[in-house]
């Protein structure tokens, strides 16, 4: 792993590119914008996250930011077995997590930082605040000089919707929409309607894993042409260089 560049590597998914991987439902990635590497959820399986992460020679105690999209257990189960190896570091969630989970972070000794609304973790790194009725989720937002990269966990609150929300926020176009797309089930009616609307959302490039279903990846694969990323564990992508807001005089 070059620890030089700005990359996401794909760490936990049900597919893997790479036989030495293990595939397992649920999601996380590692996003490296040096000096910082964020853990973008945790998978469901501390053994497998600990298992994928130390055959892509990615060393724990290095990452200093953890964020979780939501509180489902195949994004947040592998948290305990990253904090016993690396519990420096500051745990972004939902404020809406139980009482209990936030508590029982805190004691592995991990700062919890409870989020609402948008906020930036480092600069040039946000959370578009919790979004969604019931199960509300956040997804992670980078800005890059070729425009915007939204890293979501499963999209429970629609994809085009999160989408639409981080635009409002910061008005740029999508360079990358990457992870969950939460579209299993979705009709083929239903996907060139989503797809429409991502594409006039100015989504250049897409990389859809995890909940997105195989006829949804075909769908994708099929529309963005080139611009289509095969997404699986043990993926490496090469971002852009970061393009920070510069701070106020």
């Amino acid at each position: 792993m070059n620890n030089t560049a700005h990359q996401i590597l794909i760490v936990y998914d049900n597919n893997t590119l790479k036989g030495n991987l293990i595939p397992a439902w649920g999601f996380s990635c590692l996003v490296i914008l040096p000096p910082y590497q964020i853990l973008f959820d945790s998978g469901g399986d501390p053994s497998i996250l600990l298992k994928n992460m130390h055959e892509m020679d990615i060393d724990p105690e290095k990452i200093d930011t953890v964020v979780l999209s939501h509180g489902h257990g195949d994004h947040v189960g592998g948290l305990s077995g990253f904090l016993r190896y690396q519990h420096r570091v500051t745990v972004y969630l939902p404020k809406s997590f139980p009482k209990r989970f936030k508590e029982e972070v805190g004691l592995m000794g991990a700062d919890v930082e409870e989020v609402g609304g948008s906020v930036m973790i480092h600069p040039g790194v946000y959370t578009n605040g919790e979004l969604g009725g019931g199960l509300k989720e956040q997804s992670l937002v980078l800005k890059t000089c070729q425009g915007l990269v939204i890293i979501t966990g499963c999209a429970h609150p629609g994809i085009v919707e999160i989408v639409e929300h981080v635009r409002g926020l910061f008005d740029e176009d999508v360079y990358l929409l990457i992870g969950g797309f939460h579209l299993m089930g979705k009709s083929p009616k239903e996907l060139r309607e989503i797809t429409k609307k991502l594409d006039e959302l100015k989504v250049e490039r897409i990389a859809p894993c995890h909940c997105s279903g195989d006829a949804a990846r075909g769908f994708f694969k099929q529309y963005y042409g080139d611009n289509y990323i095969t997404c699986a564990a043990g993926l490496v992508i090469e971002m852009p260089h970061p393009n920070p807001d510069k701070p106020e005089k």
